[in-house]
């Protein structure tokens, strides 16, 4: 790379590094939050508001999307992602300035999603942004390395913000932190704001923008071009569906779910689930280069849709050895001891829940949830109508109950409350004498073959992330190219990515069987493999200054 390269890539990725940081700082410090913003409602239900808050910046990123794709395919990539960047950073800072629920009362938790929703702006404009910008300073042959470099970023900003977390718990201790030091994070942001501006004040405009504008073809309406044309619309549909739904759910399966698989279903502890996962990333992370370096030589499409392939076909027999080396007694327990939940059909709901708001009140509902979080197989018995639902473990029986809600439907009635505790003490010494373990047993965890195993995920996850960015440039004309590529990105990410854990632990619970959640990132990344197989072309030889 020449010198003027080196700082393009640089101050790009260290830019967007800097808002990943910013945008996971909230969800790491959550419970927090939720205590101090949301203290007007029981702790339950403030940490479902402080989610739900969390959620809005995933929900509103599409639309970022729009809005500064238009911007910077109208007045040029360099200022637009100067503008999501300010907006970023001074969004976090703000938030590390409000006061709380006990200062300002009702206004605190409104000003506080306010700024999540243009955390999640900013972020929508932000990756297309720097993508384009990287790929349009890239010479040809050389895009899917330069653009590589933007694609560590967001597990690059995660990192970074569980060290600063880390750093300033212990600097300060837990007691200090939790009362103010949570806030040091969020302020730093300003640190970090100042110093991207500052290098991203130095950098010139993209060369194909310039180029494009000195002839005076730039778009007056790009998102009418993109969406309203269908020649353009049809890539748009096509980058979602053949490349960055399969992607996305690939991604979030080996960082996201892969986490929640060992903490929530093999009842591993916390502290080893993260470090058995951050190592795997930090060995894993430089493949994102690699794949991106080697796209430039084969071609984007075998890489990202092998990728799908790959993670379609060895999921299953993958999360089948996680179980093995992770929680063998549990393993030994599928297979030793069934468990039947015999239930009204009719009763019994599919639990997508998204916000974690919504509460199931059904005997059938109560019993499935109840099993799936104790990470129980069982198979399912039509009962008769109108019955109360009922579980079976070997010669024991153990009835469910039908719940009631306060009134403002967040919580369990009182009464409720009492049932759901007796019923969980009951089911849990059931499940425990049939030999489910309560926790995996650190000594029989095999952490090298974990490490290994997740390793081969992250390793999935590079494959399909890792030449994604330099793919959707070249899709799209430049004239519309930042408005084109970042809405399927940021719908396929933020949407179908953003929704497995949801959507996968109630295929588990409506199944009975802790493997069913994968069977949606499987038809998902099929679905992408078939249809970019036959409806993408590969366009690694594109001329992107051309290709108008």
């Amino acid at each position: 790379m020449s010198k003027e390269e080196k700082k393009v890539v640089f101050a790009s990725s260290l830019g967007t590094v800097f808002e990943w940081y910013d945008f996971y700082l909230y969800g790491a410090l959550a419970t927090i939050i939720a205590k101090k913003f949301f203290a007007g409602t029981d702790p339950n239900t403030a940490f479902i508001f402080a989610l739900l808050a969390f959620a809005a910046g995933f929900i509103v990123r599409p639309f970022g999307a729009l809005v500064f794709g238009r911007l910077g395919d109208m007045i040029g990539r360099k200022y637009t992602f100067l503008v999501t960047m300010a907006l970023m950073g001074g969004s976090t800072f703000l938030v590390g300035m409000l006061p709380s629920y006990a200062t300002l009362g009702i206004a605190a938790p409104i000003i506080l999603v306010f700024l999540r929703i243009i955390q999640g702006l900013a972020l929508g404009g932000e990756y297309g942004g720097a993508a384009t910008y990287v790929a349009e300073h890239a010479p040809h042959g050389k895009r899917g390395l330069f653009t590589s470099w933007i694609q560590t970023t967001a597990t690059m900003g995660l990192f970074l913000s569980l060290l600063v977390i880390l750093g300033t718990r212990t600097l300060l201790g837990e007691a200090a932190f939790a009362e103010w030091g949570w806030r040091i994070p969020f302020l730093l942001s300003l640190v970090l704001l100042m110093f991207s501006l500052w290098i991203r004040l130095s950098m010139n405009e993209s060369p194909a923008f310039l180029r494009m504008k000195a002839e005076g073809k730039t778009s007056k309406a790009p998102l009418s071009e993109s969406f309203l044309v269908w020649g353009n619309l049809k890539l748009v549909i096509f980058a979602l569906l053949g490349l960055t739904a399969g992607q996305a759910v690939v991604w979030y399966t080996g960082q996201f779910y892969a986490l929640f698989f060992l903490t929530q279903t093999l009842k591993i502890d916390p502290v080893t689930a993260n470090i058995l996962i951050a190592l795997a990333l930090l060995v894993g992370t430089p493949f994102f280069i690699v794949f991106g370096s080697l796209s430039d030589k084969i071609g984007r499409k075998p890489i990202i849709l092998g990728g799908c392939l790959l993670a379609a076909i060895t999921y299953f027999p993958v999360f089948n050895a996680i179980t093995h080396y992770g929680n063998p007694k549990l393993e030994q327990a599928l297979l030793n001891s069934p468990v039947v939940v015999s239930a009204d059909p009719a009763s019994c709901q599919f639990q997508f829940n998204p916000t974690g708001q919504k509460k199931f009140t059904s005997s059938c509902d109560i019993a499935k949830k109840a099993l799936a979080d104790a990470s129980v197989n069982y198979k399912n018995e039509i009962a008769p109508p109108g019955s109360v639902a009922t579980i079976k473990v070997g010669d024991k029986q153990i009835a469910a109950f039908d719940a009631v809600l306060t009134p403002d439907g967040l919580n369990f009635s009182k009464e409720s409350k009492a049932q759901e505790d007796a019923f969980k003490k009951q089911l849990g010494g059931v499940i425990k004498a049939a030999g489910y373990p309560e926790k995996a047993d650190p000594e029989q965890i095999n952490k090298t073959m974990l490490f290994l195993l997740l390793l081969y995920l992250v390793i999935l996850v590079t494959m399909v992330y890792g030449p994604i960015a330099a793919m959707l440039v070249e899709m799209f004309p430049t004239k519309i190219r930042y408005s084109s590529m970042s809405l399927p990105y940021h719908i396929g990410n933020g949407w179908f990515g953003g929704l497995l854990p949801t959507i996968s632990f109630a295929l588990v619970a409506y199944k009975g069987d802790i493997f069913y959640g994968l069977w949606y990132p499987i038809v998902v990344a099929t679905i992408t493999a078939v249809l970019g197989l036959l409806f993408v072309r590969e366009t690694v030889h594109h001329d992107i200054n051309q290709h108008d």
